[in-house]
């Protein structure tokens, strides 16, 4: 499964820390994350954050035009799936403001490309809290990246079909050496 997840994203960069004793919140921007182009596995997701600490809120916000599938889908990964009439941002800031000043959490994790929720990143650094980003190009916010402790990009559904394509040719070229030798 490892493999999976190192294919699934292009990587953690930004600074380490100690792997695991984090206790976080996350909060998912359904709308900007969870849409067919980028093909999302929360499940793998999550693993990558878990390697991190420990989510304590999962929270995957939703509009009205999510389907029951993606309801059940974010509820079977243990995400608390909140459907929202209209735009989701002001829901998950204000919530993610409340876990900020919370004593049980010490990071702050946004599944979101979108630049709003940059206030977000400051606030929980000024309060001493770990900040990560999980996002996916395009429109993967700089400023975003940019103020996060960590940032993780998630590889395009693209990005992943060409690397298995290209490996594939890989593997078939290698076979076509053996054969010919």
């Amino acid at each position: 499964m490892l493999d999976t997840v190192k294919d699934y994203v292009g990587g953690v960069i930004k600074r380490k820390a100690k792997k695991g004793n984090l206790d976080i919140a996350m909060f998912i921007d359904g709308p900007n994350m969870l849409r067919k182009e980028f093909n999302v596995s929360l499940k793998e997701v999550r693993e990558l954050i878990e390697e991190l600490g420990t989510i304590r809120i999962g929270m995957a916000y939703l509009n009205q035009y999510a389907s029951d599938k993606l309801i059940e889908a974010v509820a079977n990964q243990g995400f608390v799936p909140r459907v929202i009439p209209g735009d989701v941002d002001v829901y998950l800031a204000v919530e993610a403001v409340e876990a900020i000043y919370s004593d049980n959490i010490n990071a702050i994790a946004l599944m979101t490309r979108d630049t709003d929720f940059l206030p977000i990143v400051a606030k929980a650094k000024e309060m001493g809290k770990i900040t990560i980003v999980i996002g996916a190009e395009p429109g993967f916010s700089t400023a975003l990246q940019n103020a996060a402790d960590y940032v993780i990009k998630l590889k395009s559904r693209k990005e992943r079909e060409e690397k298995k394509g290209k490996e594939a040719a890989e593997a078939q070229e290698k076979k076509t050496a053996k054969a010919a030798d």
